[in-house]
């Protein structure tokens, strides 16, 4: 609970989730991860995840090989969301301290999808505040756009009501990336740091 009362302080308003091109049905066979899926993803994992190039914290460029380095979960939010994105990323720190207590090294890694407020300071100290193995990133608009794109995320920044203090609708996914390997699976909102701890820990065993 103090997690999140503190993660709170970086709300703004409310922010919307909104779907990816995924739908969910039972494994197909020949998949090695097969015994670990909850889901299955439209067209194939591979339809999903990618190359990007971001800036982190010190505001250097970093790519995807320099962060995917070791099994990832991987979210696309804002610092100003006021609850969803508390809720998702205090969710996956959790499960990283259960992965973490069975012997398993994960980071958490948070993604920017509002370039224009979150400057590479405040993603980072936001970042750190969940959890200090979270990396945070940012980057260009352009830079966002790319790698929310690789991963079929959306997002839209509301137009409405204060400029400064306006809501980015995004979705709410958490991506399971495994190095050399790309994304292999995705979380809804609902599943609980322990059941995620599980299937991540499932991936890692069958890589």
């Amino acid at each position: 609970m103090q997690r999140l009362a503190a993660i709170a302080a970086f709300g703004g308003l409310v922010a919307l989730s909104a779907g990816v091109w995924i739908y969910t049905q039972q494994s197909a066979s020949g998949d090695p991860y097969e015994q670990c899926r909850a889901t299955r993803i439209a067209g194939g994992a591979d339809q999903i995840g990618g190359p990007f190039t971001l800036l982190n914290k010190s505001g250097e460029e970093v790519t995807d090989k320099d962060v995917i380095t070791k099994p990832s979960l991987v979210y696309f939010g804002y610092t100003f969301c006021p609850d969803v994105c508390p809720f998702d990323t205090a969710r996956n720190a959790e499960a990283i301290d259960v992965l973490t207590e069975r012997g398993y090294d994960v980071n958490p890694v948070f993604i920017s999808v509002d370039p224009e407020r979150d400057t590479p300071e405040v993603v980072g100290e936001f970042a750190e505040l969940i959890h200090d193995k979270m990396i945070g990133l940012t980057g260009t608009p352009e830079q966002v756009k790319a790698a929310s794109q690789a991963y079929r995320t959306y997002y839209n920044k509301q137009k409405d009501g204060d400029p400064e203090y306006y809501l980015v609708d995004h979705s709410t996914f958490t991506y399971l990336v495994l190095p050399e390997v790309g994304f292999v699976d995705f979380f809804r909102r609902e599943v609980t740091p322990e059941q995620m701890a599980d299937r991540t820990a499932c991936f890692i065993d069958a890589s």
